[in-house]
């Protein structure tokens, strides 16, 4: 082998050009986008030729497939990749097409929204929240928030669906490599040369006349406005809309309504329009000293929500009549099924706040409080017809003899000694009672009726009763509990006690009773206020056994006993000794 010492000949110099100048024509680096020639292309691989790369690296076909290549390449083709790995563990060079198209198409997305420059695009399909848009020249997905699709409320945008237009890039993430545009914004500055010339000719005072309501939010309303120039979106701030308190202006106007409005400001540098609906006419609290609290007027409806009606005194002057105070006795009234819009009605003022500049009125004070009439005709304690009207698990509803008033009627005062619950299976919608009128609160609207009352109170049977007193009673039946038991010449059924049943614990078993025995037993308590009664057999032994004692024992009992006067013997003895050496 022949060594070359003299590197400084012209040979090794020639060598070392065209060695560097080789290198230096390809620059082989992993994550770096090359080219590659197309040398074979077969059923399921496309093989390319990179100079610098030990081997021809191979593309899967359905890579090609979807980056939407496979028509275009053939043999002899350029084509950029990504080089991902000169040599992975098997020895073979990786490339991607697919890597390299998106890491082009993201690098001309930079481009473009560092110049500020419209991108062309098409939506291909609505997701959640929005819409996908493909970059038309690199096939990149972006995505297009739907607030961002059009400056007007789109109710169908299936016309917008694979059209190519221009969009902005408003967001890039280099991180995720999320991109966001948007069509409003070349939309509107379309719209921003006649929007110009649109407000030149508006000048603060004008009256727009038919002005549309096209939307509303919680600060004001939205108008479309038709010029001979072209249509112009203004806003009607909320507290100039009317000259009374408005919370939201869905209280006041409805989509597609027609209005007429006065211009108060014209901003041509952020080329917005404001408008007055109130200033149009005169403020009508100027005049509110023509009217008084009290009185009654006529008012009309002019709108109608599920709380209430607005009304008016006069144009201008907005009145609240709320559902409660439609009727006296209809509760969570539904004002749609009693008014309707443009009605005359009779109303009573019931209140005027000039600071909140606000007036309350009432319809049902025009009529006469039928809660007053029923206390007039049928005060408490009276006995009234009536018919159920409505039940639930624990009450009746009755309605009032020919009053539209519906009595309130507890299972507690069903019966006096059924169950509450079994007495309330007993009775239907339709049936004719008589009730007793316990209770009227006029100001709370509630009448609450009873239909024990009418009926003999069983518990008077204990009037002449007190605690410790011996009745007899009549066994019902029996359970681990006790006994059931009736008093004689009552109706009320009470429990014994098991351990009430007997003094000897032996002999206070239920299981002794079979029903219809006749025993005698004590009042062990007594409450009127409470209506309760506790009855005790042991008690009556006790009470017995002490009578017993005290009728027929003597005070010499038990002197005869042996050893009765031992002690007092030994106690004479004591003290004769005690004498005897007093005297020594």
């Amino acid at each position: 082998m022949e060594i070359y010492k003299d590197l400084s000949s012209p040979a090794t110099k020639q060598f070392e050009e065209l060695l560097n100048s080789q290198l230096s024509k390809n620059k082989i680096e992993e994550g770096k986008i090359i080219e590659g020639k197309v040398t074979k292309i077969t059923n399921k691989y496309v093989f390319l030729f990179i100079q610098g790369l030990k081997s021809e690296p191979v593309i899967d076909v359905n890579e090609i497939k979807m980056i939407g290549l496979d028509e275009e390449i053939k043999e002899g083709s350029i084509i950029s990749v990504l080089l991902e790995k000169i040599e992975d563990k098997n020895g073979d060079v990786v490339v991607s097409a697919q890597k390299a198209q998106k890491i082009k198409g993201w690098n001309e997305l930079v481009k473009c929204y560092e110049n500020n420059e419209l991108i062309d695009g098409k939506i291909t399909q609505k997701t959640k929240g929005g819409v996908i848009v493909e970059h038309v020249k690199t096939g990149s997905l972006m995505f297009c928030p739907g607030s961002q699709i059009s400056d007007k409320p789109l109710k169908n945008i299936d016309h917008l669906i694979g059209v190519e237009q221009k969009f902005a890039l408003i967001k890039l993430d280099m991180v995720r490599g999320n991109s966001v545009v948007s069509r409003r914004q070349v939309v509107s500055s379309n719209k921003k040369e006649d929007k110009v010339k649109i407000i030149e000719k508006i000048k603060v005072g004008d009256i727009i006349k038919d002005a549309v309501v096209k939307g509303y939010s919680s600060f004001g309303c939205f108008f479309e406005v038709t010029t001979p120039e072209g249509t112009l979106d203004t806003l009607c701030h909320l507290q100039e809309i009317s000259y009374s308190r408005v919370n939201h202006p869905d209280e006041i106007f409805n989509i597609g309504e027609k209005h007429d409005l006065k211009v108060i400001s014209v901003d041509m540098e952020k080329l917005q329009v404001g408008c007055s609906i109130k200033q149009l006419s005169p403020d009508p609290f100027e005049h509110i000293s023509n009217y008084q609290i009290g009185n009654q007027y006529k008012v009309k409806v002019v709108k109608i929500t599920d709380y209430g009606c607005f009304c008016e005194l006069e144009p201008g002057l907005s009145t609240l009549l709320h559902s409660s105070e439609i009727s006296w006795t209809k509760k969570n009234i539904s004002p749609k099924k009693i008014f309707n819009v443009g009605d005359q009605i009779d109303c009573v003022i019931t209140e005027i706040d000039k600071d909140k500049r606000r007036v309350a009125i009432s319809h049902r004070l025009t009529q006469d409080n039928p809660y007053s009439k029923l206390e007039n005709n049928f005060p408490v304690g009276s006995d009234i017809d009536g018919i159920v009207s409505n039940m639930n698990e624990y009450a009746i509803y009755v309605k009032l003899a020919d009053f539209d008033i519906d009595g309130f009627l507890h299972s507690n005062d069903l019966s006096y000694t059924g169950k509450p619950d079994e007495e309330l299976l007993k009775y239907k919608k339709g049936d004719k009672l008589k009730v007793k009128i316990l209770e009227i609160k006029k100001t709370d609207q509630k009448v609450r009726v009873g239909l024990k009352q009418l009926q003999k109170d069983p518990f008077d049977w204990f009037k002449d009763k007190k605690v410790n007193d011996a009745i007899t009673v009549k066994v019902i039946s029996s359970d681990n509990k006790g006994l059931f038991v009736k008093p004689e010449g009552c109706d009320i059924e009470f429990l014994i006690k098991k351990s009430q049943i007997a003094m000897s614990a032996s002999d206070a078993r239920p299981s002794r009773f079979v029903g219809g025995e006749r025993i005698d037993a004590a009042i062990s308590e007594l409450n009127f206020d409470k209506r309760k009664v506790s009855l005790s057999i042991k008690l009556l032994e006790e009470i017995m056994n002490a009578k017993a004692i005290k009728e027929h024992s003597s005070p010499l009992s038990g002197k005869n006993l042996p050893f009765s006067s031992l002690s007092e013997q030994l106690s004479e003895q004591l003290d004769n000794k005690k004498n005897k050496k007093d005297t020594e």
